[in-house]
């Protein structure tokens, strides 16, 4: 494909769209592969892939091979479907919760997200599905923001024990923050002194990424 290709060169912008939930939505060729974005930051595929990628390297593949049900919090285009379907071959379900139907057309219509037969996808405000599963889960991936701000609720300590009680025994959350200014740093800090250190190990991944920094929680139990 002649976009593809010159994709090495220059970003090929090949879709652009306003949606009511995230703002500005384009899908751009960017060396050689189809990525998402926002108007401010990488939403799915290209660094953020990488990113993600990097955290499920850190808990072991093999470890996710022998986990029966994967959440996804922020679906978006699912580049970390792709990376658990395709690079780590897992096969059991995986249920993706994403609140911007636009985004899972965009992630079908270009991704081919509704061919993975293992992935439900929830259309959902991430807060008020946790409240409601009864589902417990072996990984959590808490993968959402809205341009390049991180709702508060995800640093909330309600939220926290909320999510750390849907863990099956040593199971894992795999939380992608966005790292701006050092306000963040101090949440992101305060965010790891509230989790329950009978129960769970935390630590932070070494950046790889300017503005991302990965948080692992494993429920030791």
């Amino acid at each position: 494909m002649i976009r593809k290709f010159f994709s090495y060169i220059i970003p090929i912008k090949i879709f652009k769209k306003k949606s009511a939930r995230s703002k500005m939505i384009e899908v751009t060729w960017a060396n050689g592969e189809l990525v998402l974005d926002t108007e401010n930051t990488n939403y799915s595929y290209g660094s953020l892939q990488r990113i993600l990628r990097y955290g499920l390297r850190n808990i072991g593949y093999e470890n996710i091979l022998k986990m029966d049900h994967i959440l996804l919090l922020g679906v978006a285009g699912g580049s970390v479907v792709k990376t658990l379907v395709d690079e780590i071959e897992y096969k059991e379900k995986i249920t993706g919760v994403e609140i911007d139907p636009e985004m899972i057309q965009i992630a079908n219509q270009y991704f081919n997200l509704n061919q993975i037969k293992q992935l439900e996808v929830v259309i959902d405000d991430a807060f008020e599905f946790v409240l409601k599963t009864k589902d417990k889960y072996n990984l959590i991936i808490i993968d959402i923001f809205e341009d390049t701000h991180m709702p508060n609720f995800l640093f909330e300590k309600f939220f926290l024990d909320r999510i750390c009680t849907l863990l099956k025994d040593k199971g894992y959350v795999l939380f992608n923050t966005m790292i701006l200014d050092e306000a963040h740093n101090v949440r992101n800090r305060k965010y790891i002194s509230e989790v329950n250190s009978e129960l769970f190990t935390t630590k932070m991944l070494p950046r790889i990424e300017t503005h991302n920094e990965i948080i692992i929680i494993n429920k030791v139990a």
